[in-house]
């Protein structure tokens, strides 16, 4: 392994010449060039991207590198590393000045260098910058300004002096009917270059019919990869079962000091890897590395900066003082404060994350649990252990966004309600989790009322479940996909068509009471409490038999709420993809069926927590083990093609 300087973090520019990424990388008026064939010529006055490191910067004009991938986040690498300082290496031919700036946890810019170039030969030079005032957050970056010569930025990087020896790792990724979404990652990571240096193995882990072996071009990729590609065939085990066979393959080998979690329907910033790598070697203590998620169909979308659990209602929430869904082409990094503080993370989603080897032996592989709160479990099992996660600033996929899934309402709701209880029983600080008993039965009771039947259904099986205890989760991760998909399939709300006309034609035997149709939210507690006894009321009352006959009104997906859904007896409720649609039918008889089974079935967990929770707690090493885990692959096997 090489010793010495390092290099933490390169300026680059977008992989492809999609336009809507470039405010990602540079600031300013900025085309791609040389020209392709068939495109217009490159505008005169504006900088000039010229390779994957370098552009040139036409007279008089002003690019700047205040952004996401490309300014550096001083205040992680404050609190989480061993640095006290960096330096920015840069190399400029032509005439320039080059201004470094630094911000505060404020957000508030500072000027802090300038250097002068004025050579046609390329010249090479040095800035220490010290990393103490970060301890709260800040950035670090430069802005690059010709004169009456173009200035041309060959290279630029942020290093550190030291004897940090150079980690390497092994990159995991589940695929599942997605060939070519995975193929595509591995065509990338094989045209990364000096990426693949710190790549031991890349271990495509396929649970799916659909073989990303059979993708066209894959035999040229892998030989591109230079046998570092290896595709595990194993039968579904979800998210979890996945990852955890990189992680145990990973442990297995003995050649890595990190594994890289990567889902299957991402498309990642290759140098992620790079700077994921150097920020866990330069790390204070072992930490779990996280990339951050912006929107595949939205690219400058920023899904969250960091995520945290809300302990008293056991939810995942956005960090303090940060939000969802922020469009940095809206509001770039230079313009919003509160991306320059820094923000601290309880977990990292596993659409990309690195995890160190030395992790996975101290505190064991994933939870079985199939799929979600899998990657939220282990960032909070870490902490507990002393073990941060650090979503790291200018790491980063594309993925497709929870916005266009309708992950709460299909099948994973049974997932997202058993694994949520059973995170907090491992976990909640609180007796019997806060307040999360109560959302619970809140939010069966809601789906109810709005006539989603099987998503219901489904979450009380995952109550029900629970009280199989800690054992019946190895038993049940290959088998228990197919038993909800099999329980879903009798529900009508569950049957969705392409198009409405598919459907009977839209009509009431009625208008709506003085042409009131709309519905507004509740406007508060009283409010809430009035519309829900209403709707509950109703819900007993007898359907409407014209209403069995045709559908009362059509619902988009963005109005699919109880308050609305629930003052109908049939209804077309369009998918969150819109691309299909369900006809939505009150049944009073199973609303009862459900209703008794929740106030049950709650009330049971309410008594029977502290005893599930020693259970849970006591078996959570002997389930999480690698021992476990490959008792459970070897009983899988492989995929069924």
């Amino acid at each position: 392994m090489n010793r010495g300087p390092r290099v933490l973090h390169r300026v680059i520019m977008p992989v492809d010449r999609d336009p809507d990424v470039l405010g990602l990388y540079v600031e300013g008026e900025v085309v791609h060039g040389p020209a392709e064939p068939g495109e217009r010529p490159v505008a005169v006055d504006s900088a000039e991207i010229t390779g994957r490191r370098s552009l040139v910067v036409p007279p008089a004009a002003r690019i700047s590198f205040c952004t996401y991938f490309n300014a550096f986040p001083a205040g992680h690498w404050r609190r989480w590393s061993v640095l006290g300082e960096v330096r920015l290496r840069i190399a400029v031919r032509g005439e320039a000045t080059v201004i470094v700036y630094r911000s505060t946890a404020k957000g508030h810019q500072q000027r802090v260098e300038s250097i002068e170039f004025d050579s046609e030969a390329t010249v090479g030079r040095e800035i220490r910058l010290d990393l103490q005032p970060f301890i709260d957050g800040g950035w670090y970056w430069f802005d690059v300004l010709a004169g009456a010569r173009p200035a041309v930025l060959e290279r630029a990087e942020w290093v550190a002096d030291g004897d940090v020896a150079q980690g390497t790792v092994t990159v995991g990724i589940t695929s599942f009917n997605r060939p070519k979404f995975a193929h595509d990652q591995l065509v990338a990571l094989a045209g990364s270059g000096d990426v693949l240096d710190v790549i031991d193995e890349i271990l495509v882990v396929d649970q799916g019919s659909d073989r990303v072996e059979d993708a066209d071009g894959f035999a040229a990729t892998a030989e591109a990869l230079g046998g570092r590609l290896r595709v595990v065939d194993q039968a579904n085990l979800g998210g979890s079962g996945g990852f955890s066979r990189a992680m145990e393959e990973t442990l297995a080998a003995g050649r890595s000091g990190y594994v890289l979690l990567l889902d299957d329907d991402v498309v990642a910033e290759p140098e992620s890897v790079l700077r994921l790598v150097a920020f866990a070697d330069h790390a204070r203590t072992p930490a779990i590395v996280g990339g951050h998620m912006f929107d595949l169909y939205d690219r400058p979308v920023l899904h969250a900066m960091a995520e945290n659990i809300a302990p008293y209602r056991w939810w995942m929430v956005p960090a303090r003082n940060t939000e969802y869904w922020h469009d940095l082409s809206e509001e770039p990094l230079r313009e919003t404060p509160w991306m320059h503080q820094r923000s601290d993370a309880d977990f990292n989603g596993w659409w990309m994350c690195l995890i160190p080897a030395d992790v996975l032996r101290k505190i064991g592989l994933s939870l079985p649990v199939f799929i979600k709160w899998d990657d939220i479990e282990y960032g909070v099992r870490a902490r507990a252990a002393g073990i941060p996660t650090v979503p790291l600033p200018g790491a980063a996929v594309w993925h497709v966004p929870w916005r266009d899934k309708d992950n709460d309402l299909d099948w994973q709701a049974y997932f997202q309600e058993r694994n949520r209880i059973i995170c907090a029983m491992l976990h909640s600080p609180y007796e019997r989790a806060g307040n999360m008993l109560k959302e619970s039965f809140i939010m069966v009771t809601k789906h109810a009322m709005a006539m989603q039947y099987s998503t219901a259904e489904l979450m009380l099986r995952g109550i029900e479940d629970v009280f199989h205890g800690p054992e019946h989760l190895h038993g049940s991760i290959g088998t228990k996909l197919a038993e909800l998909r099999a329980v879903r399939a009798g529900f009508t709300d569950a049957e969705t068509r392409k198009d409405l006309e598919e459907f009977p034609t839209v009509r009431r035997r009625r208008p709506p009471r003085k042409g009131r149709d709309a519905v507004s939210p509740p406007s508060g507690r009283p409010d809430t409490i009035r519309r829900a006894l209403a709707a509950g009321v109703k819900q007993l009352t007898p359907v409407d038999d014209f209403a069995r006959r045709h559908p009362q009104t059509t619902v988009p997906h963005i109005d699919q709420r109880w308050w609305v859904l629930s003052r109908y007896d049939s209804a077309l409720v369009s998918s969150a993809d819109g691309t299909r649609a369900s006809w939505y039918r009150r049944d009073p008889r199973r609303f009862r069926d459900l209703m008794r089974r929740n106030t049950a079935l709650h009330a049971r967990l309410y008594r029977e927590w502290d005893e599930l929770t020693r259970a849970y707690r006591l078996a959570l090493p002997e389930i999480t083990s690698p021992e476990r885990w490959r008792e459970t692959f070897d009983a899988a096997g492989p995929a069924a093609r």
